[in-house]
């Protein structure tokens, strides 16, 4: 068992859930519910005469509500390179009551910004955003905490990863450990940056590494790639320095072109990576954020991703190698890269299944002066096209929406995400399974419910009933225990588990 899974076993948590009121988390000791044996007076099944629990069925529109949290360059976190343990962890508390005030479930997290590591590695060096100094660590885990704390206030974390870049600029100091340093001669500087090599095979396998070392140490809910893949062009349109690369391929054989050659090794990694995921860690949702237009005029001008960064995601899509896509569509609509026009299109593409999260450009509230009206409409747009599997949104990045710049706060928790909500369930079949059914103890006006299988529960929901049989989720809340204060009226109580697949929902009546 991995660390975060066994800590999370172990954490009991009491959950004051009032209405309106948000929640409230406190530890509590552990006892012997944690190993799924019922604690004083929670209800056995199997014991001969106990009456059993009402069992309904229970649902909600489910919906991605995720926001890019970018550490590059301390862009949204860390606040500062001079952090004590103490101050980081109350930094990731208040990022993450902040961004579940606005009504988001999903934090896409940058653990890997430039082949370095915002958790413990024995593949690569701790991030300088830590510290200032690549290596050196930071006296705590900053991803381990976050899955703590984002999971407790029901928030999904994705271990957003960076595939190639290897140093955001030339002149960084690499530590020892540094891929850099463990393959140099396939380390290329290119447009005022280091990356590593995506036609080397020994890259693809260091990430794949990289990868798995993540997701068997930590309860990660997803893993994300970004946008880099080939390098963007330089100013210059420089070519890529990867002719001998290219060419010692062809003297093995290879006769694909060198645009189908680099799009295939991209594809290799990500066809790669599913294949481990599917294998190891089945409940793991695997996406990326490609550029947003596929190829130039397909089916608007503008940057051809499929030739210049060699990211070709439709295939991806066709193929099934993806369970979601989050194109970077970062344009107005009235623009000439229209929203809805490139939305459309991409949910149109065949998809075998696979999800649609547009990426949004809340920076350019702030960059380009952007009415909030544009968010609004475009969120909307994307819910149009629900029958088209666009199931949600992310949002780029969190920085300007705890700033909350255009008054972007209120718009998310008032209106567009006012009503909880959590991400579509895997669409990989057998990749999502729902825990038993919780059990439910009603002390007046309380509620406490656990799981027989805690391992197996990673949120508990809380619904209202507003009309016979139409329910309304009220509250979600994450953690071994959970205790929720009811006002009168019919609720139901379920578990979801990993993946997002969810039980049966146990009645509660409070008169």
């Amino acid at each position: 068992m991995n660390k975060p899974l066994l800590s999370t076993a172990l954490l009991w948590l009491a959950t004051a859930c009032g209405t309106p009121s948000l929640p409230s988390v406190e530890p509590q000791p552990p006892s012997e519910a944690d190993a799924g044996v019922p604690g004083p007076g929670e209800p056995d099944s199997g014991t001969p005469g106990q009456e059993a629990p009402e069992k309904v069925t229970v649902t909600h529109a489910r919906e991605m509500r995720g926001v890019w949290v970018a550490t590059i360059s301390r862009l949204d976190w860390p606040p500062s390179t001079t952090l004590t343990p103490e101050q980081g962890r109350a930094s990731l508390d208040a990022l993450v009551e902040g961004l579940a005030g606005m009504g988001f479930n999903a934090l896409f997290f940058q653990v890997r910004p430039e082949s370095d590591a915002l958790y413990a590695s024995t593949l690569e060096p701790w991030s300088r955003f830590l510290t200032g100094t690549q290596g050196t660590g930071p006296g705590w885990d900053p991803l381990e905490y976050l899955l703590h704390t984002a999971h407790a206030r029901g928030l999904e974390v994705h271990a957003w990863v960076n595939p190639y870049r290897a140093l955001a600029s030339p002149s960084v100091v690499a530590a020892p450990g540094h891929v850099t340093k463990r393959l140099p001669e396939h380390a290329v500087t290119y447009n005022n940056a280091v990356v590593m090599n995506p036609g080397e095979p020994a890259v693809r396998r260091h990430v794949l590494a990289v990868v798995k070392d993540v997701l068997d140490h930590y309860d990660v809910d997803g893993l994300h790639f970004d946008d880099y893949f080939y390098p963007y062009p330089d100013a210059s349109s420089t070519p890529f320095p990867d002719d001998a690369t290219y060419a010692r391929y062809q003297e093995g054989g290879g006769t694909l072109d060198k645009g189908d050659w680099r799009r295939d090794n991209v594809n290799t990694l990500v066809r790669e990576v599913m294949a481990l995921i599917r294998a190891e860690h089945p409940s793991v949702r695997f996406g990326l954020s490609p550029f947003g237009i596929w190829k130039s005029g397909e089916p608007v001008p503008g940057l051809d991703a499929y030739s210049a960064i060699s990211c070709d995601a439709v295939t991806w899509m066709k193929e099934g190698w993806i369970d979601y896509l989050a194109p970077q569509l970062y344009w107005r609509e009235s623009s000439r890269q229209s929203y809805s026009v490139l939305a459309r299109w991409w949910a149109e593409r065949p998809k075998g299944g696979v999800h649609l999260f547009p990426g949004h450009a809340v920076h350019n509230l702030s960059a380009q002066n952007w009415p909030l009206s544009e968010l609004a409409d475009q969120v909307a747009f994307t819910r149009s096209l629900r029958d088209r599997d666009a199931l949600g949104d992310l949002h780029f990045r969190a920085r300007f929406l705890l700033d909350d710049v255009q008054g972007v706060k209120g718009l998310l928790r008032d209106e567009l995400y006012a009503r909880p909500a959590l991400p579509p369930v895997l669409p990989r079949e057998g990749a999502a399974v729902a825990p038993p059914v919780p059990f439910v103890v009603r002390e007046g006006h309380q509620v406490h419910v656990t799981n027989p299988q805690p391992l197996l529960a990673r949120f508990h929901l809380l619904y209202r009933e507003r009309a016979p049989g139409e329910w309304e989720l009220a509250r979600v809340v994450g953690g071994a225990r959970a205790t929720f204060e009811l006002t009168p009226g019919t609720w139901a109580v379920s578990d979801v588990g990993r993946g997002g697949a969810e039980s049966q929902g146990v009645r509660v009546s409070v008169p």
